[in-house]
């Protein structure tokens, strides 16, 4: 139970330090002291911040792994490790479907990115579920073949970080797009996938 609190804290923490520079106030904030010029290396700051905060995270779960719960025999083991690369593969999908340029925060650099005119694309697994991304990180986490007290907290812990930060994305992109996002949460499911969409999604561009 030690281990599994510890990781599970840990994970929060990173969880919190995360929200915090992702919410506008924060950044809003950080401008009016640093200068409007923070704007184009924003994203690129947040990523590599997230990236660095990650890594404490990653040694608690190194050096609190806890008891283990299961180990999956063959051949579950081997399907576990299918899903898992099917998992990776749909994250490198979803990446290249996302500008990752933009994602990563290094098209932000380049002059004139602040006057365009934001607009609302929906293609490729955009189309099955709203946050692909969330979604094959989910799989790849709960696909692993062995568990452990420590690997359960930290899995759960994710999990709760995924969906409360679609929550918060998603009243962003509200705010940002209004009906036309609307109507996109009416016919696009938030994780899993539906095999039919109620509307063709060029509708909701």
């Amino acid at each position: 139970m030690k281990e599994f609190l510890r990781v599970f804290l840990a994970v929060t923490a990173y969880g919190a330090l995360h929200s915090l520079m992702a919410a506008a106030g924060f950044k809003a904030w950080l401008t009016r002291r640093l200068g409007v010029r923070l704007l184009r290396a924003y994203r690129l700051l947040y990523n590599a911040v997230g990236l660095v905060a990650f890594l404490p995270v990653l040694g608690v779960l190194a050096r609190y792994p806890g008891e283990t719960l299961y180990r999956l025999p063959a051949p579950w083991w081997i399907l576990a490790l299918v899903l898992q690369a099917f998992a990776a593969a749909l994250l490198v999908v979803g990446l290249l479907q996302t500008d990752i340029w933009h994602f990563l925060g290094l098209r932000q650099l380049g002059a004139g990115e602040e006057g365009r005119a934001p607009v609302l694309e929906v293609r490729g697994l955009y189309r099955y579920m709203r946050h692909p991304l969330y979604s094959a990180g989910i799989l790849f986490l709960w696909a692993t073949p062995w568990m452990t007290t420590g690997l359960l907290a930290f899995n759960l812990a994710i999990t709760l970080y995924f969906y409360l930060g679609s929550i918060h994305e998603e009243r962003r992109l509200v705010a940002e797009f209004g009906e036309a996002y609307r109507r996109y949460q009416r016919t696009v499911p938030r994780f899993l996938p539906r095999l039919r969409l109620k509307q063709e999604p060029s509708a909701l561009r």
